[in-house]
């Protein structure tokens, strides 16, 4: 029988937040793979776990990957771990469980802390409707298109950032988004844990004297889902309304169903629009 892979979350500070079951898992597996075992090594004395380790990281993720499947193909069972939180969220082992699904590996995930969640309970802004952007690209070409999408994205934005370029991305955020409230949290459940609820000029002058220090999970305001309409609502009017139903029915949608969506789009009556279309072609 083939072995099985476990992603096992980790605490990003307290490390009460360690489950018993994650516990109990690291114990019974028969190799650990971790994003850097020196730091894993101490997690692993304090619960007093002996399994062996072998490193998972961003610059071996693929022939190491190649290199565990092969042990769970013999009968092995592999636990992944990451520094902090929860494995192949903004992690590399997102291409160890792709590619052990691709073998036939199953995979299983043990739930524990993650800081994108634990920032987003703490933020006091929406939380219904989020995306995860994790840490932004170096690329600037890579970034731009990002930060190009995100002025049009009405959920609520979550990023991570290093304290080296903190300044930086907030300058980038405020370039992109203009002032949006803000919640940035620092140092997710260690003794020295901060969340400070302001907005992005507020954050920007918060470090024109002071350097920033940990790890920094930043949640961002959307854009208001009025805001947003009003914008498409003036983009629609920019074209006609025959463009407008070409364009949806080049996607493939039916007549009726495009008079629809154009009527929704211009807040009009679809009865509107039929008759304007009606009167158009003659």
């Amino acid at each position: 029988m083939k072995g099985k892979l476990y992603l096992c979350a980790t605490p990003i500070g307290n490390l009460g937040d360690m489950t018993p079951r994650v516990v109990e898992t690291l114990q019974m597996v028969d190799l650990i793979a971790a994003e850097d075992t020196r730091n894993s090594i101490r997690l692993l004395n304090h619960f007093d776990i002996h399994t062996p380790m072998t490193s998972y990281h961003e610059y071996n993720k693929v022939e190491k990957a190649v290199s565990l499947i092969e042990q769970m193909n013999v009968g092995k069972n592999v636990a992944l771990v990451t520094d902090a939180g929860t494995p192949a969220v903004s992690d590399p082992g997102e291409v160890l469980v792709r590619m052990c699904y691709e073998a036939g590996i199953v995979v299983t995930s043990l739930p524990g802390a993650a800081a994108c969640i634990t920032a987003l309970t703490l933020s006091g802004l929406g939380t219904r409707r989020f995306c995860f952007e994790g840490f932004l690209p170096a690329d600037k070409k890579e970034k731009r298109e990002i930060l190009e999408d995100l002025k049009k994205e009405s959920r609520t934005i979550i990023l991570y950032e290093a304290p080296h370029r903190l300044v930086r991305t907030l300058a980038e955020l405020y370039d992109a988004l203009g002032d949006r409230r803000l919640t940035l949290c620092r140092e997710l459940t260690k003794k020295f844990e901060e969340v400070t609820r302001t907005t992005i000029c507020g954050a920007r002058a918060m470090y024109e004297g002071e350097e920033p220090r940990g790890e920094y999970v930043l949640v961002v305001e959307g854009k208001s889902l009025l805001e947003f309409r009003q914008e498409q609502e003036q983009n629609w009017q920019q074209i006609s309304i025959e463009e407008h139903m070409r364009q949806y029915e080049a996607q493939g949608m039916e007549h009726k169903d495009a008079m629809k969506k154009v009527a929704k789009d211009r807040g009009m009556s679809k009865r509107d629009v039929y008759q304007y279309l009606l009167s158009a072609e003659h």
